[in-house]
């Protein structure tokens, strides 16, 4: 292990074990138990410390970072505005069977409202895609 990871691990091992002493310490209770606690906590803090194996935490570590980096991978403007074309197609479709419902159920106020709502729906998809495109 490098000397920055060990570092690392240290400086986080501290932090911890003074969060947990300030924590007794400010707990109201007699001094001596308040040792007491400390003690313990400090002796729990070392058992667990032991148990840490190091290469399952940097296997952990880099198979977060590779899911990050895959993720962000997946923002690749191409990747947005393909699943946003097919989103739009979605769309569309959804809006003409709305329509044509409305046009079967024989209510031309409906089917009024749903052409529009397909016209509206048409136009900010064009405006998205737009934006994705430039």
């Amino acid at each position: 292990m490098s000397k920055s990871k060990k570092s690392g691990l240290g400086k986080f091992i501290a932090g911890v074990a003074v969060g947990a002493g300030l924590g007794v310490l400010f707990a109201p209770k007699k001094g001596s138990e308040t040792r007491e606690d400390l003690k313990k906590l400090f002796d729990d803090m070392i058992k667990k410390i032991k148990d840490i194996k190091p290469e399952e935490v940097k296997e952990t570590i880099e198979k977060k970072i590779d899911e990050i980096k895959k993720g962000l991978a997946d923002l690749d403007k191409e990747k947005v505005l393909a699943i946003a074309k097919e989103k739009g197609m979605q769309l569309k479709e959804k809006c003409e069977e709305l329509v044509v419902y409305a046009k079967e159920k024989g209510t031309p106020i409906i089917e009024k409202t749903a052409k529009e709502l397909k016209t509206k729906t048409a136009d900010v998809v064009r405006e998205v895609l737009a934006k994705l495109e430039s």
